[in-house]
């Protein structure tokens, strides 16, 4: 069994990041997606309660994760940075694809990333796109980072930036949630990262014990292929309008 003290698990992410997870439109202090309905089948596999919780921009909630005050984060890429904080559950939950996102109207068609460092580009503050990507763009790129997936997406309408790099999923949702035209994907690879589920080194639930168990469970419903069928689901449910239902913060 997990620590004693462990009643229930506190888990939250990236809260811009559909289909996977965002903010409840009717309950605004929770998560929704298909990371989140992960959460929910985790949690009757390893027999503790959880409760998604909203914990405020993406950058917060890595600083209340390295805290404590958050235990899981559901959704992280793999880094050396996070690695001094979080215990990584090694099974992933998906293999994500970042991109470079440009304008129609306003193509440019760098060859490899080095061209890249001859046009501004945009993204959002706090994220990963692999390490060797980070390094890159952190020596050589003009990368400016704005607060919000929606800021950058219309920044880069705008015209006030060249490119902006983000996951292909997340920013297609907010795209078509928004309205965007004339946005389209650069045909140059910028990494193929997994998303991982990690717990708190400074959690009260922590232990080795619960990280075997979490394992064991991600590998059980890997096995199922359950998260194809949850983010068909969900990138549906973006695109909906809200529904005021009942308020069910533990799954």
């Amino acid at each position: 069994m997990a620590d004693h003290h462990c009643t229930r698990l506190r888990v939250s992410g990236n809260a811009e990041y559909p289909p996977f997870l965002w903010v409840d439109p009717v309950h605004a202090e929770q998560l929704v997606g298909a990371n989140a309905e992960l959460m929910s089948m985790l949690s009757k596999e390893i027999g503790i309660p959880v409760q998604m919780v909203y914990s405020g921009p993406w950058g917060r909630t890595q600083a209340m994760t390295k805290a404590g005050l958050v235990d899981m984060i559901a959704g992280a890429f793999d880094t050396h940075e996070r690695r001094g904080y979080m215990s990584y559950i090694s099974t992933p939950i998906y293999l994500t694809r970042s991109v470079i996102w440009i304008r129609d109207d306003k193509p440019i068609a760098p060859k490899n990333w080095e061209e890249l460092a001859n046009f501004s580009g945009i993204t959002v503050i706090n994220n990963s796109f692999g390490n060797n990507f980070d390094m890159f763009a952190e020596r050589m790129l003009h990368i400016q980072k704005v607060g919000s997936l929606e800021v950058a997406l219309r920044m880069l309408q705008a015209g006030r930036a060249d490119y902006l790099v983000y996951e292909d999923q997340p920013a297609q949702a907010y795209i078509q949630k928004l309205g965007l035209k004339r946005l389209s994907i650069l045909p140059l690879p910028i990494s193929q990262e997994a998303l991982y589920l990690t717990l708190s080194l400074k959690s009260p639930c922590y232990s080795p014990e619960l990280v075997s168990r979490l394992e064991a469970a991600m590998k059980k419903l890997n096995s199922q292929g359950v998260m194809s069928g949850l983010l068909e689901k969900y990138q549906q449910a973006w695109g909906a309008p809200a529904i005021n239902t009942p308020r069910a913060p533990l799954f």
